[in-house]
């Protein structure tokens, strides 16, 4: 068994993870919305006020920061007036772009709302740049978010919601140079200064706006509109404007966009393939970023991965327009090399969106549309054990003799780590992406000492292995007892195919610095 060596400086903290990069998406896709948040006041399954009960409380079990809605491609389609009011009165429309399937407007903006004060998280709002108006979406925002009884604050109190709400984060348009436009990266920057400038900020509820960003690699994207801004530079105080963020989005799949490779049935080459795409996520973070750099060196404009995650083939029968896949092993560290990734990131990158929350691609929770089941996946569980993450202070992993392999033309480390402090409480997240082989990691740990600690880790015998109503436990976290005390901090075994993370209680700050 190799080791390798991780040196850690308990007492140099660096930048603050946000806690909005564990955010989600919502998007009326499938059976993300319907089927899954939203059962409808009248049905079996226990729900508050047409919300499923079960998804809510293992949504909060994960402290679910923020909630993007309604999309997607299908937020360029959607008119928010014809979501509120009477349900039975609301106009349909045709969901275009994911099954061309009729959709009744049942969920709207006051169900999303309701639904992000039950889970206790910030709502990001994806406004229509696509098939909208400047007027259309200035009064979205004023009708959430203003006190008084102007026309959009009367329109919702006649609605039944008297106080308005705070919804912290403002999406302008989502993929524009796509299903949100087809625009040139010209067009669109000029696009985003107007609906940002019209998006105000309504008595205390002040907007972080984020202007849709680049595909991929589209470095010229980014660029473009960092060039846009006025002279991020002269000013360090003042804040960037008229809007705050820009976004990216990158899928990981095994296969090329027409045959992205199956969710379960797939090899140890494709296992590794998808490894090298999904830490390619750290190549994109780094070029945005310098490009960002060069316009805004005090890091005024912020960075949001709002969509990311694995993209397979659906599931054998279901409808190919609802995207509905299941989620192994191989998903569980997938997410788990984006989070080192957007930690590694943390005074840039400061929110991220997996894609998405219920039934859709790489989803937290799949429920079942016979049994009623709801099923955590591997995914849920990487989440879940990496909270503690959540705004505390990133901390510098330094990674010494690290096996690789080649994969997807990219050199593939085989061992990933992030870690981070909070007062005197250090997470360390450790992944071993050897589908065959167990490594041994040694923890070099200096500047605070440690008390003790506890680590976890989610494995299973077959990297292929996932969960179902049937066998609801097939991956999940369990105590790991493979931790042991060394010279310089700690030696941990890391089974094949794994995802261990280790709890540090330290002595209090301020303690002799030792190592």
């Amino acid at each position: 068994m190799s080791t390798t060596t991780a040196v850690i400086d308990l007492d140099l903290p660096g930048p603050v993870i946000s806690r909005h990069v564990y955010g989600h998406f919502a998007e009326h896709l499938g059976r993300c919305i319907y089927g899954g948040f939203w059962v409808g006041e009248d049905s079996p399954v226990p729900n508050v006020r047409g919300i499923r009960t079960d998804v809510v409380e293992a949504l909060r079990a994960i402290a679910v920061p923020n909630l993007r809605w309604p999309g997607g491609c299908f937020a360029d389609d959607y008119h928010w007036r014809d979501g509120i009011g009477p349900r039975a009165e609301r106009p349909r429309m045709v969901n275009s772009h994911w099954g061309d399937v009729v959709e009744d407007n049942a969920f709207g903006t006051h169900e999303f709302m309701d639904l992000c004060e039950l889970l206790g998280a910030d709502p990001y709002v994806s406004a229509n740049v696509g098939s909208g108006t400047v007027q259309e979406m200035s009064e979205w925002v004023e009708y959430l978010t203003r006190a008084d009884d102007s026309p959009m604050a009367a329109l919702r109190q006649s609605n039944g919601r008297d106080e308005p709400w705070r919804v912290p984060f403002w999406g302008i348009g989502n993929e524009a140079w796509g299903c949100g436009g087809n625009l040139r990266a010209e067009q669109f920057a000029s696009l985003a200064r107007q609906y940002a400038t019209y998006a105000r900020n309504q008595g205390g509820n002040a907007l972080y706006r984020v202007a849709a960003g680049a595909s991929d690699d589209d470095y010229h994207w980014t660029e473009t509109l960092m060039r846009s801004f006025d002279d991020l530079a002269r000013d360090p105080a003042a804040p960037a404007g008229p809007f705050q963020a820009l976004s990216i989005h990158y899928y990981t799949m095994s296969g090329p966009w027409s045959d992205k490779g199956a969710a379960t049935d797939f090899t140890v080459d494709e296992w590794y393939t998808t490894m090298a795409r999904a830490d390619f996520m750290n190549e994109l973070l780094t070029r945005h970023s310098t490009v960002m750099d060069r316009y805004d060196p005090h890091r005024k404009v912020g960075l949001v991965v709002d969509e990311w995650g694995t993209w397979w083939n659906v599931e054998p029968g279901t409808n190919p327009g609802f995207l509905y896949q299941q989620n192994t092993l191989r998903d569980a560290l997938v997410a788990s090399l984006h989070f080192d990734a957007f930690h590694r990131h943390a005074e840039r990158v400061v929110m991220a969106n997996i894609a998405q929350t219920v039934n859709v691609l790489q989803a937290m929770i799949l429920t079942d549309p016979e049994s009623g089941a709801l099923v955590l996946t591997p995914t849920y569980h990487v989440f879940e054990m990496n909270a503690g993450h959540q705004d505390a202070n990133a901390l510098a992993v330094h990674l010494r003799d690290v096996p690789g392999i080649e994969a997807a033309g990219r050199e593939l480390a085989l061992v990933s780590a992030s870690a981070s402090v909070k007062e005197d409480t250090a997470l360390v997240s450790l992944s071993n992406l050897d589908a065959d082989a167990a490594r041994t990691i040694v923890l070099d740990l200096r500047g605070r000492g440690v008390v003790g600690h506890e680590a976890r880790v989610l494995t299973a015998a077959d990297v292929r292995a996932h969960n179902t109503p049937e066998v609801p436990d097939a991956v999940v976290p369990t105590r790991h007892e493979g931790v042991r005390a060394h010279a310089r901090g700690l030696e941990v075994d890391l089974p094949a195919h794994s995802y261990v993370t280790v709890r540090l209680a330290l002595r209090p700050a301020g303690a002799p610095r030792v190592g």
